[in-house]
């Protein structure tokens, strides 16, 4: 596929051409996911890493917990004859051949870390429906031309090291060993430590990466993680754009005083001046001008955090959000020269990181072309969207043509104990899969047939 001017184009004069290939897909709307058995393995994914209070999940990235998770699918995916291997990230990648030697292959999957006190379907309805997925073309003896590769990515939470993605950054080039190293956790442990402690060597992270030649397309399956799909009663949303996000860790630090003996006209309060930046934070997003645009303080850390002290000193972070590159950028910026105002009016000093920045997305209008195809071959009602949140998708599109299927989140909420999508929103999300790679697979056998009749003619 590299170098094509045009997929789109080619797509579409391709199309009829691909229903003739050598191993014709179950009809559309004859293969059934089963939705027991996802439940199950949901159920069974969430016993690893929940948290000590009870009700949500904590299976931090790059832990005991996080691999325990890995390896449980690995097992699932064994059993159905795939063959498994985990890169020097981390990642697991379970193969199983295709019928067309050196084919590149269709990749499916997600990720299977939590953020803290986190839900149970973030990502593990990716895993998830990609073993049930695979298990359908096990069980109904379909075989694919290109080999299948579900793919289990490691540290897409960004919540740990602040910097989201990791497994697919890795495998994209975008990870060099000196950010393992200085990418810290709250703990101060870095990344490259964090791997040493669960038997990876970071010197080999590298060797991660992949070959755009191997691949020919990744697919990944999602909760919305917002409540369109819901409010509008629509089972399926196809993914045009993914956000960016830029985070930024920012350190106020005023003077710590005694609460009732320090005059509030003499007081340098850190977190005075914090709450201030939060609120030009909010104002910022809610500008008209900025529609679409999201800006959000996760995380306070209050010192001396004591009832009778004034804060001297608050860490917290800001995340910007938004589909246009540049605006996220420039949001960025002002933030940042307005904490540094409001902070100089009140004497406190303030210190900047840029810990993270990742680029909004348009993944390939092909992709979600064939995507629509499958959802009205199966009578499925869709619609077009954005994610508003970023995905491992967004990352490996720029190696890999990438796309996205949504299914429904109860209530929009997603990176709390109370995320939930039903077992049968995600089986037919599944059906959608299926029929989509199945679909791709025979599309992309007749461009590739396409390409090497042209290529021999010459």
């Amino acid at each position: 596929m590299a170098g094509r001017s045009n997929p789109s184009a080619d797509a579409a004069a391709a199309d009829k051409a691909s229903t003739a290939g050598e191993a014709a897909p179950v009809a559309a709307g004859q293969v059934h996911a089963d939705a027991t058995r996802i439940g199950a393995m949901l159920a069974e994914i969430a016993r690893i890493g929940p948290d000590a209070t009870g009700g949500g999940i904590s299976r931090i990235s790059f832990t005991k917990d996080e691999r325990t998770a890995h390896d449980l699918v690995s097992g699932w995916l064994k059993a159905l004859g795939f063959t498994i291997k985990v890169d020097a990230i981390g990642n697991t990648i379970a193969e199983r051949p295709g019928t067309v030697p050196g084919a590149p292959a269709i990749g499916v999957g997600s990720h299977l870390d939590s953020v803290p006190h986190g839900g149970r379907f973030d990502g593990i309805v990716g895993v998830v429906g990609a073993v049930e997925m695979a298990r359908l073309f096990v069980e109904n003896g379909v075989a694919t031309r290109h080999p299948l590769r579900i793919v289990i990515f490691a540290g897409e939470e960004g919540a740990r090291f602040g910097e989201p993605c990791v497994g697919s950054k890795a495998v994209a080039g975008n990870l060099g060993n000196r950010d393992l190293a200085l990418m810290k956790d709250a703990s101060g442990i870095s990344l490259a430590d964090a791997l040493r402690a669960i038997g990876f060597d970071p010197r080999t992270v590298p060797t991660a990466r992949w070959k755009p030649s191997e691949w020919a397309a990744f697919l990944e399956l999602h909760i919305e993680q917002a409540r369109v799909l819901e409010m509008t009663e629509t089972p399926i949303g196809l993914v045009d754009t993914v956000s960016g996000s830029t985070r930024l860790r920012v350190e106020l630090t005023g003077r710590a005083d005694h609460s009732g003996g320090t005059p509030m006209d003499v007081r340098a309060d850190a977190l005075a001046a914090a709450a201030e930046v939060v609120l030009a934070a909010e104002s910022l997003a809610k500008d008209s001008r900025n529609r679409g645009a999201r800006l959000t303080v996760g995380r306070l850390d209050v010192h001396p955090n004591s009832i009778t002290t004034i804060p001297g000193r608050v860490r917290f972070t800001i995340d910007v959000r938004d589909v246009d590159s540049d605006r996220q950028r420039q949001l960025a910026v002002e933030i940042v020269r307005r904490t540094r105002v409001l902070a100089d009016r009140r004497g406190i000093g303030v210190e900047t990181e840029l810990i993270a920045d990742t680029s909004p997305v348009v993944l390939p209008i092909w992709i979600r072309e064939q995507s629509s195809k499958v959802c009205e071959e199966l009578g499925i009602k869709y619609r077009v969207m954005t994610s508003g949140a970023g995905h491992d998708s967004q990352v490996v599109n720029a190696i890999v043509p990438a796309g996205m299927v949504f299914v429904p989140s109860k209530d929009g909420l997603s990176h709390v104990p109370g995320e939930w999508t039903s077992a049968s929103d995600v089986a037919r999300g599944v059906e959608v899969l299926y029929a989509l790679a199945n679909r791709l697979d025979g599309l992309l056998a007749s461009l590739e047939g396409m390409e090497a009749g042209s290529s021999s003619a010459a």
